[in-house]
């Protein structure tokens, strides 16, 4: 019934995103002739070389348009409540996206527990390593990127924001767990939650390689939750890790975070972080530079270089 009341639920919000881009489209396609209007304004200028009263006249009119039409765009002229603020069309869409998102997530699990399997997710022990790569890739792709409001901070687990202290991570959610290896050596790796115990104070998480076919049981401090959004670095660069800082790093094409300094962080969205892993076999310690996701690096608690 709940996988049933899932799909009713995202059908729902699908239609209603439809809507959504749709009105974006129709606000946006109100304003592009008067963008049109403004270009050709300042191309005519640069022909005559002047800029005359009339000039400077119909400038400020198709501006004001124009300016009044972003407003419209972000603040449309009927009501979008969201947690008792207006909202934007494009906010609104948003929010759509992440509760779809979500929703497909509680699915997943919920068909996992019920022992169902879908073809876009085949049970782990079928699950080629190519398959999981690709994967790990697209949740660092698809991950949402925080567009605050002027004047908002990036929430908890926005790019290099820590969760809150008493932060509980919730079944299926990915997080870098700090486990035994066989060797008896520690190692962080990438891990999906099961369950948390709130009397034991302990997770239960899964190793999200399909080669390892384990289940810990780790108390809070070995867990580090992985950031829920991507950073947007023209706008929050504050909520990113800096360069020289000490992080853990998902290595490429493995599922194992190891300790890593940023070479440098993302200049754009969509661009990765450059990092430096620490590794002994380079004379200075460290690694080539490497690229790895927002969605993979992580705050390191320990200073002392190994």
């Amino acid at each position: 019934m709940a996988l049933v009341s899932a799909d009713s639920r995202i059908a729902e919000l699908l239609g209603e995103l439809h809507q959504l881009i749709k009105q974006t489209q129709e606000e946006r396609s109100r304003s592009e002739h008067n963008l049109v209007n403004i270009q050709k304004t300042h191309e005519r200028m640069q022909t005559e070389n002047k800029i005359s009263p009339y000039y400077r006249t119909k400038l400020r009119g198709l501006y004001t348009t124009a300016k009044a039409d972003a407003e419209a765009e972000c603040n449309p002229p009927f009501p979008l409540t969201f947690r008792g603020s207006r909202r934007s069309i494009l906010r609104k869409a948003l929010d759509k996206i992440a509760e779809i998102k979500s929703l497909l997530e509680e699915r997943r699990i919920a068909a996992k527990i019920a022992g169902i399997y879908s073809e876009a997710e085949p049970p782990r022990k079928t699950m080629r390593r190519g398959v999981l790569m690709t994967l790990l890739q697209q949740s660092a792709m698809t991950l949402p990127l925080w567009i605050g409001k002027p004047g908002e901070k990036p929430p908890p687990l926005c790019g290099a924001v820590p969760a809150a202290g008493d932060y509980v991570a919730k079944p299926g959610d990915k997080v870098a767990a700090r486990v035994k290896a066989l060797e008896g050596d520690e190692q962080w790796i990438l891990a999906e939650v099961v369950s948390y115990s709130h009397a034991a104070n302990k997770y239960e998480v899964d190793d999200i390689d399909e080669e390892g076919k384990e289940r810990h049981t780790l108390s809070r401090r070995r867990i580090i939750p992985l950031p829920q959004w991507k950073t947007n670095p023209e706008t929050d660069p504050e909520a990113l890790f800096q360069r020289e800082q000490l992080v853990l790093a998902l290595y490429p094409q493995t599922t194992c975070f190891y300790r890593a300094l940023i070479h440098a962080p993302p200049q754009r969205p969509q661009d990765d972080y450059s990092v430096l892993f620490e590794d002994t076999s380079y004379a200075d310690g460290y690694s080539p530079p490497l690229n790895v996701a927002q969605r993979y690096v992580v705050a390191c608690k320990e200073t002392k270089k190994k």
